[in-house]
């Protein structure tokens, strides 16, 4: 690569061609699960018979919209569920889990968090922080957690703790915590552990950043119920909304009475726009995962190289499309951010600033230049401005274009550093 006609110097060219040396193999292996899951993808869209008339919309209440209810027999089987809405109508995976959740537990059952407690934007939606609003909590729902052991699952704690539970809830990645993803392994234990506790407990999995980094979902390890966003992997960078809930058909069937109304479910829900989007998201989906996985390793590989503390390691196994680089204070941290938004095709004169937002602790700071807002599967770097200053990295639709970001941004960072 020329690099040097696109502003990177020959020591930082010279960091590039170590890095990409470094993640050699691991490349390898995301190749290996893009083609497998490329394979599963595309066989999903034959077996379902996707056709033109399937790409429009409708109108008014949907009913009979044969885009919609195909395209959740095309993703039901693309994760190996019974069943799933992937729906428009589900505004992000915090709504999609929400959702879920309301229409799993009622009053006086139990929730159980096995992961610790959940990313910040469900917190309110559980009862766990701030005014109710209609939360969990005041429909007295009742929440329990247990949290994970020097970052593993506690799995003698769950199976006692499971005898008293109705859903059990695991969060796959990582929010803005020092702690590793969970694997496909990592679910499959953890279910069996529930299951000897409570055979009759619901195990959902917040499989948000997680979708197609493994040649599997959860559902083949042990998970009733996955839950994501369509402006994550599974939309390929193309779908610019939506959401999904997939496993077992009757779960499904519940979740489907709260995201519309009893006795309606899943049969209203129009789209005037049509689901072409969506659909070529879908398909896309392993091949952007895969750049996305690549560029989060690389990531890994460069700031290694540069002394900065990262995780997890360029070569270690991913279960999702997160990078955690640690900045040393808020200035290095608004540094990185502010240099990965100079370099994305949309937004790039924007200037980042920490700022309160809804649903978060702390003021955050997003560096996010998007075709679709708020994607996270687009390159991005975000993080809480405050200790321990991580930049959490995710998303890039391709290894180019996330390599020169972060070589732009290890030069700004040295150049704050002399």
């Amino acid at each position: 690569m020329d690099w040097k006609r696109f502003g990177i110097d020959e020591k930082h060219a010279a960091l590039d061609a170590l890095a990409m040396a470094d993640c050699e193999a691991v490349f390898k292996t995301f190749d290996e699960i893009r083609d497998f899951n490329q394979l599963k993808v595309l066989n999903a869209f034959i077996e379902c018979r996707v056709g033109s008339q399937h790409m429009s919309g409708s109108t008014g209440y949907g009913y009979g919209d044969i885009g919609r209810d195909t395209l959740d027999k095309v993703f039901a089987k693309a994760v190996g569920a019974e069943d799933s809405l992937c729906r428009t109508q589900l505004m992000s995976g915090t709504h999609a889990i929400a959702v879920a959740l309301f229409g799993l537990l009622k009053k006086e059952k139990t929730l159980l968090s096995v992961t610790g407690t959940p990313y910040e934007t469900l917190r309110t939606a559980l009862g766990l922080r701030g005014p109710g609003f209609g939360s969990l909590d005041e429909y007295g729902v009742n929440y329990r957690q247990i949290d994970l052991c020097g970052g593993e699952p506690d799995l003698r704690a769950i199976e006692r703790e499971a005898s008293g539970a109705d859903v059990i809830y695991i969060q796959r990645s990582r929010g803005y915590s020092a702690r590793r993803a969970m694997t496909l392994e990592d679910v499959e234990e953890i279910s069996k552990a529930a299951k000897r506790g409570n055979g009759s407990a619901v195990i959902v999995v917040d499989n948000c950043y997680g979708e197609f980094t493994e040649k599997a979902e959860p559902l083949q390890h042990g998970a009733d119920i996955i839950i994501g966003s369509l402006i994550k992997n599974p939309g390929g960078g193309v779908a610019e909304t939506g959401g999904y809930i997939a496993g077992r058909k009757d779960l499904t069937e519940l979740v489907a009475n709260r995201l519309s109304a009893p006795g309606v479910g899943r049969e209203i829900g129009s789209n005037p726009l049509g689901y072409r989007n969506i659909y070529l998201g879908l398909y896309m989906a392993p091949q952007i995962t895969a750049e996305a996985l690549k560029s989060a390793a690389y990531a890994s590989a460069l700031f290694k190289r540069l002394g900065y503390q990262v995780d997890p390691a360029h070569d270690a196994k991913r279960s999702d499309i997160i990078t955690s680089v640690k900045m040393n204070n808020e200035d290095a941290l608004k540094t990185f951010c502010r240099a990965i938004q100079s370099s994305s095709p949309v937004d790039s004169f924007a200037v980042p600033e920490a700022s309160e937002m809804p649903g978060y602790d702390h003021r955050v700071i997003m560096a996010a230049g998007a075709f679709t807002a708020g994607s996270s599967i687009e390159l991005s770097a975000d993080a809480p401005a405050a200790e321990p200053f991580f930049a959490y990295v995710q998303g890039g639709l391709n290894l180019t274009a996330s390599r020169w970001a972060f070589l732009r941004a290890a030069a700004a960072l040295d150049r704050g550093n002399a």
